[in-house]
């Protein structure tokens, strides 16, 4: 069953790695958490995605940028190569905290979509069989992952496609009901009805949509010629997320005041009923399903492959370095088992409250390993051994521009009443592997081998 050297395998194209990033940025975050992005920050949402999509597009090209620099290497190598085994080790368990919990997230949400249909059945039993699904497809060579990774991200994305051209025909006209035409949203406390700070607070909400950009820096590692694609993968999908959230946004709040979008459905079922289509609800909870599971299957991938590849660097035990004959991390796969089972047990004894629970921490998680990514660039450019033919503009300034501004996000919402469980719970990690890294570094360089290098 194990190899003998345990190895990953190259088998994603480049349009895997495309929709595998689009697979996890649109999920829950877009379907039903942009409902309460609308509510924080009115019509200016639009706004905030944009200034969201800048800071994503800044990450992802510093990204691309040491990617071809130093080839075969992904996230994890990269925040090892610039500070060392302590921060690369608090990073990568923060990432995988981030990644598992995400993975939880989205398939108590595809239990809540599940009981659309089936009401009788209880939530921990329908997010199970999603998990079991799951789980199984991502069992097989990385290469199928990757194909049903296509096409469950490729279903959602040309749902939102179509939902964006009815959306618009509603908008302007060309679709008659009586809704559309005027931008309502604008007359109910005009662009800002909260403020620019209203603006600002629901950029946690559009980095926990936006986060998963990242994981083409996980997939590298199993990319075939990762260092000719990885630019044109993120400039493409880059620019084809921040359409995907921007046009909805503004299709929403044009049709409908924002005032009236509802914080418990996805608005984007509100709209289509306004449309009047027939079967609206189903065929939108439909997508809404297939979203979830989608992001779900993305969450379980990630996870596995970064304690694969900090049990290669010496950050996690090296049993998780173990591989089926496949390619696929066997023990890491259980440990995600392991805690998607725990994320079920908590949808038994509060059905209501995990979801809107788990949620808050990976928004501030996202933001401390885009922050990182940044850092890393900032460190590594002077020592790189030759110069990459895609290069960040206006670096240092841009990239500093942008962790400065991740910052400054990060240290505002840990000062935010309502996102004070969250903001706990996420200092209370970062201070205990904090203090635990000290351990683990002096382990790591106590059994590290002469002559090898950190």
């Amino acid at each position: 069953m194990e190899q003998s050297r345990p190895q990953l395998q190259k088998g994603l194209l480049p349009r895997h790695v495309q929709l595998i990033a689009l697979g996890g940025m649109i999920g829950t975050g877009i379907f039903k958490g942009s409902a309460e992005a609308i509510h924080i920050a009115g019509p200016s949402v639009v706004l905030t995605y944009l200034i969201g999509g800048a800071l994503l597009f800044l990450i992802m090209a510093a990204l691309a940028e040491m990617a071809i620099a130093y080839p075969g290497s992904n996230v994890q190598h990269l925040i090892r190569r610039a500070f060392g085994f302590r921060l690369s080790w608090i990073v990568g368990w923060l990432y995988w905290l981030n990644w598992t919990l995400v993975t939880v997230v989205e398939l108590l949400a595809a239990g809540s979509f599940l009981s659309y249909w089936f009401p009788s059945a209880p939530l921990w039993l329908l997010a199970l069989l999603c998990a079991c699904l799951i789980m199984g497809l991502n069992l097989f060579p990385v290469k199928y992952y990757g194909e049903a990774e296509f096409w469950l991200a490729g279903l959602k994305v040309a749902a939102l496609v179509v939902f964006i051209v009815l959306g618009a025909g509603v908008w302007i006209g060309v679709i008659p009901n009586g809704i559309g035409g005027s931008f309502p949203s604008a007359g109910n406390g005009g662009w800002f009805p909260h403020g620019f700070a209203g603006t600002l607070s629901a950029l946690l909400v559009v980095m926990f949509s936006y986060g998963g950009a990242e994981l083409m820096g996980v997939a590298v590692t199993e990319m075939k010629d990762a260092e000719q694609v990885m630019p044109r993968v993120i400039r493409t999908t880059i620019w084809r997320v921040i359409g995907f959230y921007v046009l909805p946004m503004a299709i929403i709040c044009g049709i409908m005041p924002w005032n009236t979008v509802s914080e418990t459905n996805s608005p984007f079922v509100q709209v289509l009923e306004a449309v009047g289509l027939p079967g609206a609800a189903h065929v939108m909870n439909a997508v809404l399903l297939i979203a979830v599971l989608s992001a779900a299957n993305t969450g379980v991938y990630a996870t596995s492959r970064l304690l694969y590849t900090m049990a290669e660097q010496g950050e996690a035990n090296r049993r998780l370095q173990r591989t089926t004959k496949h390619g696929v991390p066997l023990y890491g796969m259980g440990m995600v088992a392991v805690c998607i089972a725990a994320g079920v047990a908590g949808a038994y004894l509060a059905p209501g409250r995990i979801i809107g629970e788990l949620m808050t921490i990976p928004g501030f998680t996202v933001l401390i390993v885009w922050m990182m990514i940044g850092a890393a660039q900032l460190k590594l450019r002077p020592h790189y051994k030759t110069k990459p033919f895609f290069q960040t503009k206006g670096f240092p300034y841009t990239t500093m521009a942008a962790v400065g501004a991740l910052g400054a996000i990060w240290l505002g919402f840990l000062l935010q009443g309502e996102h004070r469980i969250g903001s706990l719970l996420c200092v209370a990690v970062l201070i205990l592997l904090s203090i635990y890294s000290t351990v683990k570094e002096k382990q790591h360089q106590a059994t590290k081998a002469p002559g090898r290098t950190a």
